[in-house]
């Protein structure tokens, strides 16, 4: 946002009025400089990702729910996990009661910007020491100056080599239910 205003004008007019000016004129660009400084930013939305790991490890249910939009979906490992904001809220504010979270490392992430720049979407590797690689997908939106995240979806690869076989177990699991 470029914004240019003779204050030689201001100046010449009247200088009380010019003085209220620069005033408001100050307060306009710290403002408008204020709020975008979040906007495309690859460092804001890494950051806001990071929190949300480390929220999680540290069982910190207020702090990590505050990371998600309102109109937020989570999704989980197990096809029938789609929570919605309120029902995630539910989930993990119960699993962290005991203090107990849930770990997992950044391995690898890309992050990618819609041309507005309001709007980002990620790919990352994630190491968790009891299950191994998982990746998390998902999208983040500007929210009153910050990121929030607006869908997640967590899911466990399978090498290709191994598809076959856990397809087939996973399908019998379902048939089962």
């Amino acid at each position: 946002m470029y914004l240019y205003i003779s204050l030689e004008l201001i100046n010449t007019q009247n200088k009380y009025i010019g003085k209220i000016m620069k005033k408001y004129l100050l307060l306009i660009l710290l403002f408008s400089t204020n709020c975008s400084q979040n906007i495309g930013s690859e460092k804001a939305v890494s950051t806001t990702l990071d929190n949300l790991h480390l929220y999680a490890s540290q069982a910190d249910g207020k702090k990590y729910i505050d990371l998600f939009s309102e109109d937020a979906v989570f999704f989980g490992t197990d096809i029938n996990e789609r929570w919605t904001k309120e029902d995630f809220r539910t989930y993990a504010l119960a699993r962290f009661e005991n203090g107990v979270g849930w770990t997992y490392y950044m391995k690898e992430r890309n992050i990618f910007f819609s041309d507005d720049e309001k709007t980002a979407w990620f790919d990352e590797i994630l190491i968790s020491k009891k299950y191994g690689e998982f990746r998390g997908t998902g999208a983040l939106k500007i929210v009153k100056n910050k990121w929030k995240i607006t869908q997640y979806n967590l899911l466990l690869p399978i090498p290709n080599d191994l598809m076959k076989k856990y397809s087939e177990e996973i399908k019998d699991y379902y048939n089962k239910s």
